[in-house]
Parts: C-alpha cells; structure tokens; sequence
C-alpha cells in the first residue's frame, strides 16, 4: 500500500503536469476567469485519484459554509502531509497557500504549487517574507482563496499547535473571511508508522465563517487568532489551552 500510495501521489503530478502548464499559460495569455478553475479542477482529480488509491473514507461537514466565490482565507490545523490533497479534494473553489521555500527545489511539486497560485517564503529574510505576504495579500482581495497554516508546521498527532505570531496577517490585511477548518486522522494515513495505511477514516469540519473587515487594534487581532484556536481545538476535541511547545517546533 506505502509504494501504490505514493507512486500514484508522484505520478499523478508528473501525468497532470502538462495539462495544468498548457491551462497556466492559457492564463498568461489573458484567459484569467476560466483557468484558475480548470487548474484547480486537474489538480483536484489528483486528489480524489489519491484518496480513493490509498482507500481512504472523508467525512466531510460543513461545505456549504464556504463562499461560492470572492476573497476567502481557510485556516486549518496542519497535522500531515495528506492535509493538501484532503483540502484539494473537498474546499470546492480554487486556492493557493504559502509553502516554505525549500519545497520550490522539489521538481513537479513546485510548478503545482506556482500553477495552484502558491507563494513560496524564505522565513529566514525577513524582507522577501514581507514581500510574499503581499502577494499573497494581492491575490486574495481579486477575489482568490488562500490556506493558512498558523501552526506553522505539522503537528505530528501531537493536537494542536500554539499559533505564530502574524500567521494570520494574510487574512487581516486582505480584510477577507475566514473559514476555519479541522481536520482528524490525516496523519495516521500517511506518516505515523512511516508508511500509508488503509482503509482509514479522516474528517473535515469546515466552521462558521468569521468577519474580518472590521479589527482595528492588535488587541482584536489577538483575539481572532484566539477565537480561531477555540473553535477548531474545540472540534478537534483538545484542549483549547496551548500546549506547551515541543523541542523541534521553531
């Protein structure tokens, strides 16, 4: 099952590649309301090809609270790498999300971050971060979708992690919606005996959508990514505390 399911991960990349690079530069050459739809729709056949190889079942609620269209931001826990293709499969709508740098060496992998609309940030300078979150910013108020992360990296099935400082900055400076997100079991199916199991279960609860047009003061900004915490750790059953940081998380 470990080799079918990657094989099928990394092939369908490699398979779609060409398909997602002729729609991206249909894009360029000025078919800009249509592509980014087709490219999300390659990419989430993707997904569906590699939740259905790996044999797992997604108990997906709360779809119907997500935009049909306009400036989205979706904030999720992050406790595997199969969080992507689960998110890919079930939001509905287009959206990028912003990688760490390193993962823009990864060949195929890159172009369908690029292609997805995904910014790739170099954590360690400042100033080409500050520029990435612009972008990001950018994107979002023409009316695109983005993932943040806040955790800031996977959380390995250890719950929740505390959230960064600024991970929220996307959704606050664009002024656009949130739709917090949890998501249960991804780690188990990929990563947590080093191999893919299957026959699992995982689950997306996509949250009541919360305002951001209006939060003058750091203060209520604070308060957000707290209110955030609340109710995805409350879905997830954790404590909605934040735990105490482990010694590899920086």
């Amino acid at each position: 099952m470990t080799i079918i399911g990657f094989g099928s991960l990394v092939l369908g990349l490699i398979f779609l590649c060409p398909f997602g690079f002729v729609a991206w530069v249909l894009y360029l050459l000025g078919l800009r309301r249509q592509m980014p739809a087709v490219i999300y729709r390659i990419a989430q056949g993707w997904a569906l090809f590699v939740i259905l190889v790996v044999r797992c079942k997604v108990i997906v609620k709360g779809r119907e609270k997500i935009p049909k269209k306009g400036s989205v931001c979706f904030v999720s826990n992050h406790d595997g790498y199969f969080d992507i293709a689960l998110l890919l499969a079930h939001c509905g709508r287009p959206f990028g999300f912003i990688a760490k740098k390193e993962l823009s060496f990864i060949p195929f992998l890159n172009l369908w971050i690029y292609m997805l609309g995904g910014l790739f940030i170099d954590r360690k300078n400042i100033k080409k971060a500050v520029k990435t979150i612009s972008k990001g910013v950018k994107r979002i108020k023409s009316g695109g979708g983005m993932i943040i992360f806040p955790e800031g990296h996977r959380a390995k099935g250890r719950g929740l992690l505390p959230f960064h400082p600024g991970s929220l900055k996307l959704a606050t400076s664009a002024k656009a919606p949130i739709i917090p997100v949890a998501i249960e079991g991804s780690y188990e199916v990929f990563e947590k005996n080093k191999r893919v199991i299957g026959g699992l279960s995982v689950k997306i609860t996509f949250l009541d959508l919360i305002d951001t047009a209006n939060l003058p003061s750091a203060d209520k900004k604070q308060a957000l990514s707290d209110k955030i915490y609340s109710v995805i750790s409350e879905e997830l059953g954790v404590k909605s505390e934040a735990p105490e940081l482990p010694a590899d998380y920086n």
